[in-house]
């Protein structure tokens, strides 16, 4: 029988001296938690972190979002002023860009963008250099998770040689330290839903996958301190798997109903209707809305994750990159509905005044990011329209990685003149907060790419257009 004072892993493995110190910390809520990236994943995730009685320290290399966090103020608009400040004032959290910080704590945490190269590539620049600050300060003791989402392996193969300092880049230095016996190592995906009300940070179950047991064991003890439920699985990389599982089923059933959308409104059939009558089916029916494209920081990056991995082992993606061709065309087609439905009125795009509504890429969020608004201004302003945009969420519309034009960009009022002045308006997130009434009644044209005005459509029959 193994010495009760040596806790076995699942692998019956015996726990090094480090694992036992590090396990007796979490259960007691004195690890500090370090969490690397403070934006839409990693401010969540820290103040649930923080409320759960766990001293936090925050890092991020912005310096303006680093003294606002300090300060009690947020910059996520759901999440309030109040719920930072009440961490600040207990202790337990504070944000920081001095990175050598890491030293002194115990989990580290990996909360940072993996987006895709102009080659549609994974970008893994960040967690590279997130991983190369941590190895700096390693010690025995820690586990380091990676949250952000990115392709099989990554945890295993990339982060792990950085920190173990055998990743073969100029400069690195062998820190000498194994990864399952002096530090521990995991991988646990991010399943921020910003804007919903249902689930929050603190409730959506948390999948958990180690490069060895004793590291999963860890981070599963970690999780299960701060979120109402974890689901672990046997390897960072089935973890890595899953996050990549749920973003492409959402893309491929996301294009499914958009070609639909395509498909019947050349027969004359109205979409909306086909999945209104479809949800009523008790089984075997998810529904699926189309709209002007995909969105957000997940769905439109995350499959192109695995295509990239999959040419590795010499698998070709044709599923998942037809869904990417369906999708990423969107934007053009809604384009098109609107220059098709200004010519019929004897208006040429050109000169044309239009006005977007909606700019963030869901309903009632604040968040932009990939939003096809950007992609459809875009095209419009090639056409030589002359473009607004009105979005009550973002008055400002800031820096975008891939289309910086329009950063400054201010939200128009929506009056009745405004919506006057107007030869199309191009509805594209269907946020609560906008009077659609006001739109029907006096817009010229309205194109409708979320079926907001079906309900509707008959009072502003040969003003609506469905896109």
């Amino acid at each position: 029988m193994p010495d009760t004072m040596t806790p076995m892993t699942a692998s019956s493995k015996p726990m090094s001296k480090h694992a036992i110190a590090l396990r007796e910390k979490i259960d007691a809520h004195t690890a500090t938690v370090g969490i690397i990236g403070q934006g839409y994943v990693g401010l969540p995730l820290a103040l649930v972190v923080a409320e759960k009685g766990f001293p936090v320290v925050g890092l991020d290399v912005d310096a303006e979002k680093i003294e606002a966090l300090n300060a009690g103020r947020s910059f996520i608009h759901y999440i309030p002023d109040s719920r930072i400040g009440a961490v600040r004032e207990s202790g337990k959290y504070e944000a920081t860009e001095n990175f050598d910080r890491l030293r002194e704590c115990d989990v580290i945490l990996i909360c940072v963008p993996t987006p895709l190269t102009a080659q549609r590539e994974p970008d893994l620049r960040y967690i590279r250099i997130a991983s190369e600050q941590i190895r700096n300060s390693l010690r025995p003791g820690q586990l380091v998770v990676l949250e952000s989402t990115t392709y099989p392996g990554t945890t295993d193969e990339l982060v792990q040689a950085i920190l173990e300092g055998e990743s073969g880049r100029d400069g690195d230095q062998m820190t000498h330290l194994v990864c399952g016996e002096d530090f521990f190592l995991a991988f646990s995906p991010e399943r921020e839903d910003p804007g919903r009300a249902d689930f929050t940070t603190s409730t959506i179950p948390k999948v958990v996958g180690g490069v060895d047991p004793v590291s999963g064991d860890l981070a599963d003890l970690f999780y299960g301190k701060v979120i109402s439920s974890t689901v672990r699985v046997s390897t960072a990389r089935a973890a890595e798997a899953s996050k990549l599982t749920e973003n492409i089923f959402r893309a491929v059933n996301i294009a499914l109903a958009n070609e639909l959308k395509i498909i019947y409104e050349r027969l004359g059939i109205d979409v909306w209707e086909v999945l209104d009558a479809a949800e009523t089916k008790p089984f075997g029916f998810m529904r699926f809305n189309p709209g002007p494209g995909w969105g957000g920081h997940c769905i439109p990056l995350d499959p192109f994750y695995l295509t990239w991995k999959a040419r590795e082992a010499e698998v070709t993606t044709r599923f998942i990159e037809l869904a990417g061709e369906i999708n990423i065309r969107m934007p053009e087609y809604v384009v098109e509905k609107a220059m098709l439905a200004l010519n019929e009125r004897g208006k040429a795009m050109n000169g044309s005044k239009i006005l977007v509504l909606g700019l963030a890429y869901k309903k009632n969020i604040a968040d932009p990011r990939e939003s096809p608004a950007f992609e459809i201004l875009d095209r419009l302003l090639d056409l030589g329209a002359s473009v607004n945009y009105h979005d009550p969420h973002i008055p400002v519309a800031p820096s975008m990685r891939r289309h910086p034009e329009f950063a400054g960009l201010h939200s128009a009022d929506l009056t009745p003149a405004i919506l006057a002045e107007q030869d199309a308006v191009i509805l594209i997130t269907d946020h609560d907060k906008v009077d659609y009434g006001m739109v029907a009644e006096h817009a010229k044209l309205i194109v409708d790419t979320r079926g907001v005005m079906r309900g509707i459509r008959e009072k502003i029959k040969g003003r609506l257009v469905q896109a």
